[in-house]
């Protein structure tokens, strides 16, 4: 891929700086089939120019790479460039000038008129100066299901989550596990979110992630989110899977009837084959409410000794958010991209639901950005302990959970 005029533009003021080829190391955690196809996007438009992408895959998820790479950057051995999810995540490493300003490339490309929403290039932004360069939007409201599992059960798709949870005898009685769930402490954190957002309402989201109201977090709607949860737990069981791609594989294979699940989770149904509306349905929001929340990844660039490196990674900062990348990358990561001003007549049915969404200003923020990482932690370890003990209630689990909340940063 050449780069086009708009991305000469916007990267103009690399010129005089760029004067040598450089082999950038970028480091990720996309290593299922989806996210290698997307990934690859990326490397494939940074190798057109004059530079090259020497990939650093970390096989795992994020809770596994993140570890890895804030060692890296803190050890002085940093990658060139590497995903995090904006906002908190890199907060002290940026406060430790440990990450590249991209101020001036983010100036240059217009980002402030093109991302969209904003608080996505807000949370690349730490005292008026920009860090990182969004690269999607990933929503994790998302409830996946397999019409080869419903056809096994001989009953109808569900449209919403309450008819899936009706279906989970007929499911059984088929020897199809209702629930996927891969048994990694985020996949089971994701389903709290999603269900609170179905079944709690979006007050109550926004309540409890962005008030921090303990309140709220006592309040009837929050206990029939535990139920819920306390639902999605029973029908989970025999979902034994590790990681979340092999969770998208039993839904992809009719061995499970449904997942809760992010938008990421298409790229896997793309690379199986399989086409949204006839052999998968997908539901924002579980179905409940059409809504998503608008989060994602961005790249960072820690600081590197170097003007040629420097040059390099700010043309690498441009290049992720040109037009024809955004399309390529997005289409394939199953995300929406983070510009209006594209092409995406190619997208599919899903793709397409999201866009509505997004379109129609029903969004909330992400939960990533909402805790500190000490309450964010007690909150993962509370909701992985409550899945996996049945014996823990759900009276026990919310009062735990009001303590987490009142205490919250």
């Amino acid at each position: 891929m050449k780069l086009t005029t708009k991305l000469l533009s916007a990267t103009a003021i690399l010129a005089a700086s760029s004067v040598s080829a450089v082999e950038l190391e970028v480091t990720h955690w996309w290593t299922s089939g989806g996210e290698a196809a997307a990934v690859s996007e990326f490397a494939k438009a940074f190798d057109a120019t004059e530079h090259s992408w020497l990939d650093g895959a970390i096989a795992g998820s994020g809770g596994t790479a993140r570890p890895i790479i804030i060692s890296r950057i803190l050890g002085g051995d940093p990658m060139h460039a590497t995903q995090l999810n904006h906002g908190r995540q890199a907060e002290e490493l940026v406060e430790a000038g440990l990450m590249l300003d991209l101020t001036d490339v983010a100036e240059a490309g217009g980002w402030a008129d093109i991302v969209n929403p904003s608080r996505l290039l807000d949370g690349c932004t730490l005292d008026g100066k920009i860090y990182c360069v969004p690269v999607n939007i990933h929503s994790p409201q998302w409830l996946w299901l397999s019409h080869e599992a419903f056809a096994k059960a001989g009953v109808d798709v569900p449209s919403d989550w309450f008819e899936f949870v009706e279906s989970a005898d007929a499911l059984r009685a088929a020897d199809v596990i209702p629930l996927a769930m891969g048994q990694q402490a985020w996949q089971t954190s994701l389903a709290f979110g999603a269900i609170m957002v179905a079944v709690g309402g979006t007050e109550l989201y926004i309540d409890v992630l962005t008030n921090k109201s303990a309140e709220a977090a006592a309040s009837e709607n929050m206990t029939a989110v535990f139920r819920a949860y306390a639902d999605a737990r029973a029908l989970s069981d025999g979902s034994n899977v590790q990681d979340w791609n092999q969770a998208t594989n039993l839904v992809i294979t009719g061995m499970a009837g449904g997942q809760i699940h992010g938008d990421w989770a298409q790229g896997e149904f793309q690379v199986a084959g399989q086409v949204a509306g006839e052999d998968y349905t997908c539901l924002p929001g579980l179905g409940v409410n059409e809504i998503i929340a608008t989060g994602g990844d961005a790249f960072y660039f820690p600081k590197q000794d170097d003007p040629a490196i420097e040059a390099a990674q700010k043309e690498l900062a441009a290049l992720m958010i040109s037009p024809e990348v955004q399309v390529a990358f997005n289409l394939k990561k199953g995300s929406l991209p983070i510009r209006g001003d594209v092409d995406l007549s190619a997208a599919n049915d899903c793709m397409k639901k999201g866009l509505e969404i997004l379109a129609a200003g029903n969004v909330l923020p992400d939960g990533v950005n909402a805790y500190s990482a000490d309450t964010a932690g007690q909150l993962e370890d509370l909701m992985v302990e409550f899945w996996n003990d049945q014996s823990i209630t759900v009276e026990d689990a919310q009062a735990r959970y009001v303590g987490i909340i009142e205490s919250a940063d």
